[in-house]
Parts: C-alpha cells; sequence; structure tokens
C-alpha cells in the first residue's frame, strides 16, 4: 500500500514543467542528490533513486533544460534488496551544467548553496521547492500521524535557504533544526503543509490531504465534547451525590420538617430527583424557578446544617 508521501511524490513527478524552470528543479536534485565522479580525467555526475518516477524525472529535466538524454542504469545491488535502484548519469558537459546551475564555479569552487536566480524568483523557487521535496522530503499521513512536512539538506545554509523560500515567498512559517548528519526544514501547522503542497503543484495531494485534516479535526472536536459532556455529567452526579448525603443526614438527625420551607422544598425535590444538574433542579423545583445562585445558596445553608453532624 503506496505511503501519503509516495502519492504526492507520483503527483509532482507528473507535472509539467516550463523550460524555464526545468532548471530550477533540476538544481535542487544535483546540489541534493548528485555524487560527482572523475573518471579517466573525464566527469560524470550521478543520482540515484529507488523511486522510478523519480528517476524518470530527472532523465527529463536534463533533456528539457539541455538537449542531453544522460543514461539510466537499472541495478539491484543487494540480494535482499526488494527495490531496484535507478542511477542516471550525466556524462556530457558536466562542468558547463554544474556552472549554469551554480552548483560549481571555477573561480569559487563548490556552492551549497540556493543559486540567486533562485532566491529572486518566486516562480522558480516554487520549482526548487519542488526539486527539493522530491530529493529530501516527506509528509506524514494527516489521518494517522502528527502534522509534520520535512526536507532533509547536508548543509546548514542550503538548509536556512530552503526556510528563506517558504518564508519569504509563501508565508509558511518554516522551522529549521540539525538531523544526524545534517540538516532539516521543517513544517507542524496544518494550514500550512496544505499551502505547500499547493505552492509545489501537488493539488490533489493537497485537496486530499485538506479532506483528511478536517475528517481528523471534526472527530478530534466531537471527542472533545464528549468527554466534556463526560466530564460535566460526572461533576454534577458528585455534586448530586454530595447534595443527597447532606439531606440524608439531616433527615436522620433532626428529619426534614426542621428545615425553613424553601429548604425543606429543595431538599425533598433533590431526594426524587437526584439526576438532575443544578440548572434542570433551579427550572423545577416546586417554589421555583430560581437562579441557578439561588439554588446553590440554598443548598449551601443546607449543607452548613448537615456539617454540625459531622
Amino acid at each position: 500500500m503506496a505511503s501519503y508521501a509516495s502519492d504526492v511524490k507520483k503527483e509532482l513527478t507528473s507535472l509539467e514543467v516550463h523550460e524555464e524552470h526545468a532548471k530550477a528543479e533540476l538544481a535542487a536534485f544535483l546540489r541534493m542528490n548528485g555524487v560527482l565522479n572523475l573518471h579517466d580525467h573525464q566527469f560524470s555526475l550521478d543520482i540515484t533513486t529507488e523511486n522510478p518516477a523519480i528517476a524518470r524525472r530527472i532523465f527529463s529535466l536534463i533533456k528539457q533544460a539541455y538537449g542531453i538524454e544522460p543514461l539510466l542504469i537499472v541495478s539491484r545491488k543487494m540480494k535482499l534488496k526488494k527495490n531496484n535502484q535507478y542511477l542516471v548519469r550525466l556524462q556530457q558537459q558536466v562542468k558547463e551544467i554544474m556552472k549554469d546551475l551554480d552548483i560549481w564555479q571555477p573561480l569559487t569552487g563548490f556552492n551549497t548553496r540556493i543559486p540567486r536566480k533562485v532566491m529572486k524568483s518566486e516562480q522558480r523557487a516554487m520549482s526548487y521547492l519542488r526539486g527539493a521535496f522530491l530529493a529530501g522530503g516527506s509528509v506524514n499521513n494527516p489521518e494517522t500521524s502528527r502534522y509534520h512536512l520535512e526536507i532533509y539538506s547536508t548543509y546548514e545554509d542550503h538548509n536556512e535557504d530552503l526556510a528563506y523560500l517558504m518564508n519569504h515567498y509563501f508565508y509558511l512559517n518554516a522551522k529549521t533544526t540539525q538531523r544526524r548528519r545534517g540538516y532539516i526544514v521543517y513544517l507542524k501547522e496544518a494550514e500550512k503543509i496544505g499551502d505547500f503542497l499547493h505552492v509545489v503543484g501537488a493539488l490533489n495531494a493537497m485537496l486530499a490531504f485538506e479532506d483528511l485534516r478536517i475528517m481528523r479535526d471534526m472527530r478530534n472536536s466531537v471527542n472533545r465534547l464528549v468527554n466534556c459532556d463526560t466530564a460535566n455529567l460526572r461533576k454534577t452526579a458528585s455534586a448530586a451525590a454530595k447534595q443527597v448525603d447532606d439531606i440524608q443526614l439531616i433527615e436522620t438527625n433532626q428529619g426534614l420538617d426542621s428545615l425553613p420551607e424553601k429548604l425543606a422544598t429543595l431538599a425533598r425535590f433533590r431526594l426524587q430527583h437526584p439526576e438532575l444538574s443544578l440548572k434542570e433542579v433551579a427550572e423545577q423545583v416546586p417554589d421555583g424557578p430560581i437562579s441557578k445562585s439561588g439554588v446553590n445558596h440554598r443548598f449551601k445553608k443546607i449543607r452548613e446544617i448537615a456539617d454540625t453532624y459531622r
């Protein structure tokens, strides 16, 4: 059974990408998952994934952005490993492409930050965040888990740049923290997670998320109301039991006829109706109706009389 996160990624890999923004999404993949190799004085750039749809996506982005068809190699390295591994290998124009995507520059070397072109463009930011989520993101199923979406980065400055894009352009209230050997940017608010899914283009996943969130929140609200009602019933029953105990104590020691008329009327009515709440007693008492504070005052007088026998 596919997870919610895999459904989100499946939808994202099926989206059409405008040629102008293909490079932004590709830059996220290469920066986050790319491995540079040198064989016989020739560079190659590898991206490995177990998700065939993501492998096809990377293949298509490279072809769309640069007109080059990379190698696509399928393997199963471990006998016990059920899933295939997909290796997308770029062997042509590696240095030129890395330079164009601002991953590597001849004078300054490798750049771990998000390209400036992306940082200055809301549309490119959307594409970059889509690539970043596909490369290192996950999101919990809103029906069964706490609300949580995150993207993992190896480099702290890249992680901070992701948070900047999410907050500066899309007001997602993203937070950052260190995680194992890297860093994560994450969202905890359900509405912000829905907004992120909309930003990166996972509209069907966003609608499914909202439906599940609404149902879950509704169930939680019902449970809170039930718990509140249960607590109120327990409180009412406990108060009524104490009042009945006070009245029986007075009846045993001096009789209810010895009480002032209003207290005696209330005492007999409570003995007949121990299940009623204070409000219901105030509305239904024979010499009423009276206010809740009024009936509460009478029970307080009864309690004071009963206390003389304890």
